[in-house]
């Protein structure tokens, strides 16, 4: 009974304080892992951030402290760590190499969520389609479009493109064009837009308006009409012009011509015969 009441004390100053080292580090850890990982929330809630990117790196960096204070804890007491660090290298290469395109996108998502190209509300054009973005997750972008489908981009499609951002200025300039005839008078067809911006409202008076002559084309004499609008209004603008366009030029006389084709129809040796179409 002695020898065993010796073995017990014996092991007991062997490895007691390497017991409490170790549950201190492992305590100690927690307790930073838990402080980090809300702190890591807090600062990406700041930045407004989507909700769902919060908790979802708030997690992730909790998960990853936590291995080290693990892999700390049992080196303390004594324990090879270097096996198991391989280990859990092998698991998160195999695990790398499974989710190749799912990684891609994750890595995609941080990229937006620190040079943040867009944000929530923002209407954009990325892989091929455009919407207002209604959220960011880690792995997706999603997207309402303007006749309301819900559109999900993988961030990896969002990142590798061109991303063109409408909402990102507050004024857009709204480039329209009509066309007249060649027989109608261009000042007349001129004075006609200038009237019509005019009596829009929403239009800025700075940067002013621009409308020129651009193209003498086949069947008309076209004209660009640039106002300058806040962003928010830019489709109002552009719908309300076309229309008071057409009735201002038609209330004057103008035309706006449709194309048209001489057709020369002939048979061998008679004079040809003219056609319009």
């Amino acid at each position: 009974m002695p020898e065993t009441i010796e073995l017990f004390q014996e092991l007991a100053l062997r490895y007691g304080i390497k017991i409490i080292l170790a549950l201190a580090i492992f305590i100690l850890g927690r307790w930073l892992t838990k402080k980090i990982s809300v702190l890591v929330q807090h600062v990406l809630e700041k930045n407004n951030t989507d909700r769902v990117i919060q908790h979802f790196v708030g997690s992730l960096v909790s998960w990853i402290l936590l291995i080290f204070v693990v892999i700390a804890a049992l080196g303390q007491l004594g324990i090879q760590t270097a096996s198991f660090v391989a280990i859990v290298g092998a698991a998160g290469l195999a695990i790398g190499l499974a989710l190749q395109g799912s990684l891609a996108n994750f890595a995609a998502g941080v990229l937006i969520l620190i040079f943040c190209p867009f944000k929530v509300g923002d209407f954009i054009e990325v892989a091929g389609v455009a919407g207002v973005v209604q959220r960011i997750h880690i792995f997706t972008t999603e997207l309402h479009s303007p006749d309301n489908k819900k559109i999900i981009v993988p961030n990896g499609g969002v990142i590798s493109g061109n991303i063109t951002n409408y909402s990102a200025n507050q004024t857009r300039r709204v480039d329209l064009q009509f066309g007249i005839g060649y027989g109608d008078d261009i000042d007349d067809a001129k004075a006609v837009l200038t009237s019509v911006i005019a009596a829009e409202s929403k239009v800025l008076s700075d940067p002013a308006p621009s409308i020129a002559v651009v193209e003498l084309a086949d069947s008309s004499v076209n004209l660009v009409c640039r106002p300058w609008v806040k962003t928010a209004d830019y489709w109002d603008v552009y719908f309300n012009i076309t229309e008071a366009v057409k009735k201002a030029l038609d209330a004057k006389g103008i035309s706006i011509p449709y194309p048209q084709r001489d057709v020369h129809l002939h048979r061998a040796g008679e004079q040809p015969l003219v056609a319009e179409s």
